[in-house]
């Protein structure tokens, strides 16, 4: 299938790139800037597929963001400062967020946290509760949003999402995910009933109490959609996987953080259409019926896991693929 793919200008847009949607009403077609960078979960191929589903099927304006080598301007999610065109972020009207222990330059990080105080919407995927790690800046204006900060307790993850990295709670690797939908009725969950990933729940402390649980998280006892719930501790009580928040603090009128969404888990037609959904519902916009979530291209990411992202490949190249 041959895709409406924006020129990629380097001098624009710094090594990242926008899927155009057919014939959209820019006046009224919402921007979507989708900020990959994890080391281990693959961000750097799931959000450029969330990124064509919802240009191409829904019209919005998409651009995905991506970490490189900024010798090479090759995708390098273990590149944990260098995320070109960051401060795109200030002109979106929705920022998806997949980051993993993030340090970038202050006028990069202003920028987000200007959007975050801004109030508008926010969807946080996996490693996003553990987005920023202060490390070799901790004198920076922006150190107090690590995820292990005292300062302010937990950081931008505990803080604004509702959880901080804390542990695993299934066996990495070894207990797969059952999404099991908690909240009936609301629009994020329309037509999401099957959802499983391989990857294993995150523990979660304390959610605050303005936290509305959707999804909860069954430890299965393999890596299969056909595994069963493990008995004991571990499903007594389940984990959340996904939840929102409203009207934050200091943060968005609306978010949704999920601790399930590495590129694997993403082949869950379901799991997709969670995100779909929950991007109409955050920027305020009938939710559809059952969202049209099939990929416009074969999907086949790759196997989440340290070291194990594919090189040598341009941001350019990742979304003509």
């Amino acid at each position: 299938m041959i895709r409406r793919l924006l020129a990629f200008t380097v001098s624009l847009v710094p090594l990242g790139a926008c899927v155009a949607a057919p014939a959209a009403d820019e006046s009224s077609s919402p921007r979507v800037v989708l900020v990959s960078g994890d080391e281990e979960y693959r961000s750097e191929e799931a959000l450029p597929m969330l990124a064509r589903i919802l240009a191409e099927r829904y019209g919005f304006r998409t651009t995905v963001l991506f970490a490189t080598d900024p010798e090479t301007g090759a995708i390098d999610p273990e590149n944990q400062t260098h995320l070109p065109g960051f401060e795109q972020v200030a002109e979106a009207d929705l920022v998806v967020l997949f980051t993993r222990f993030r340090e970038l330059p202050d006028e990069s990080m202003k920028a987000f946290v200007d959007y975050v105080r801004s109030g508008r919407p926010l969807l946080a995927i996996r490693t996003a509760t553990h987005a920023f790690s202060y490390t070799r800046n901790p004198e920076s204006p922006y150190a107090d949003w690590s995820w292990d900060s005292r300062v302010w307790p937990g950081g931008f993850g505990r803080q604004i999402l509702g959880e901080t990295w804390v542990a695993h709670h299934g066996r990495h690797g070894v207990e797969s995910t059952r999404g099991v939908p908690v909240a009936p009725g609301h629009p994020i969950l329309r037509g999401v009933e099957d959802v499983w990933g391989p990857t294993d729940v995150y523990a979660v402390r304390d959610l605050p109490a303005d936290a509305t649980v959707l999804l909860e998280g069954a430890v299965l006892d393999g890596m299969e959609p056909t595994s069963q719930p493990v008995s004991g501790a571990k499903n007594n009580p389940r984990m959340p996987i996904a939840w929102t928040r409203e009207n934050v603090a200091g943060g968005p009128r609306r978010l949704l953080c999920t601790t399930i969404g590495a590129a694997t888990d993403f082949e869950s037609e379901d799991l997709r259409r969670l995100f779909v959904n929950a991007c109409f519902w955050l920027l305020e916009r009938e939710v559809p019926e059952r969202a049209d979530v099939r990929t416009l291209s074969p999907y086949e990411p790759t196997d989440f896991g340290f070291g194990g992202f594919v090189r040598g490949v341009t941001p350019a190249e990742r979304l003509a693929e």
